[in-house]
């Protein structure tokens, strides 16, 4: 088919790399503009930008897609399909309606749960023992359209938002290759209006972590804003992120470090500290963390 890719970070390279293989022949390929990135500030391009020039594809950077000028350049491509998938900017009615099968975009939950901005996160931070992609027929609501395709997985109990991201990245180009092959013959099923939940962007100020929560709170807000945007917590005046975490056994005041590997008592039960990182460095196994920063035993890490 002849498809105009739309798309713009890592979790998306996977499905445009699936299209290709798959013989598809894209018209054109829109992300976002580049932004600045790292110490430099330097304009960097989208992980989809930069592929689809490897792959040696058009690529097109709008700002907005909203301008008379911005649809009719749309149009002209000439597409069967619009596959979009984290794209990032609002598709107008005239965006939607111009391909011949309309917009089919992945998203990376089983809705109507978790529509949004941010599913694979707020799944891990609500304990779903699930979660999956959905191949849905795009209109102009918020994750609102009929689902044409589903696929299911379990999390695992010390999975992180970037380890299911990976996993959902790889279903996720899977199913779109079958969903375009089988297109004629699947039934577009509409979205029940019980169950639905939205994924909220999550906000920076949600990091820090509240050690008088339960331990399983704890663990599964820091297994979900890992690595971004890194649930933390400072000792010493030093700012310590941590990347990985899991259920132990132990007790103690809130935020009191019980033994060296770094296992901390929470509101109700204890976590283990498994991958951390300090400003400026890069992420560490606790035991290489431990031999360079030694958090003691009793130290209380809520007064930091």
């Amino acid at each position: 088919m002849r498809i105009v890719f739309m798309g713009t970070p890592a979790f998306s390279v996977e499905v445009l790399d699936a299209l290709v293989d798959a013989g598809h022949e894209i018209a054109a390929v829109y992300s976002q503009p580049p932004r600045p990135a790292g110490r430099g500030k330097k304009e960097r391009p989208s992980p989809v930008d930069a592929r689809a020039k490897e792959l040696k594809l058009e690529v097109r950077t709008p700002v907005s897609l909203k301008s008379t000028e911005a649809l009719a350049e749309f149009e002209a491509l000439g597409a069967e399909v619009a596959v979009v998938v984290a794209y990032g900017l609002i598709l107008p009615q005239g965006v939607l309606d111009a391909p011949v099968h309309g917009c089919l975009n992945i998203h990376a939950s089983l809705l109507p749960r978790w529509r949004g901005a941010a599913p694979i996160h707020r799944a891990i931070m609500a304990g779903d023992p699930q979660t999956g992609v959905c191949i849905m027929q795009m209109e102009a609501g918020l994750d609102t359209g009929p689902v044409l395709l589903r696929g299911s997985l379990d999390i695992g109990p010390e999975e992180t938002t970037a380890q299911l991201h990976d996993r959902l990245a790889g279903m996720g180009a899977k199913l779109i290759v079958e969903a375009l092959a089988q297109l004629a013959e699947l039934v577009p099923q509409v979205q029940p209006e019980e169950g639905v939940i939205y994924a909220a962007k999550i906000d920076k100020a949600e990091a820090r972590i509240d050690w008088s929560r339960p331990a399983v709170e704890v663990d599964r807000m820091i297994r979900g804003m890992s690595p971004f945007p890194g649930a933390w917590f400072e000792v010493n005046g030093t700012r310590v992120k941590v990347l990985g975490s899991r259920l132990v056994e132990g007790e103690g005041a809130a935020g009191l470090v019980l033994d060296t590997s770094l296992h901390v008592a929470c509101g109700d039960g204890a976590v283990a500290l498994t991958v951390l990182q300090k400003a400026g460095k890069g992420a560490q196994d606790v035991n290489v963390f431990q031999r360079g920063m030694q958090i003691a035993v009793g130290t209380d890490l809520s007064e930091g």
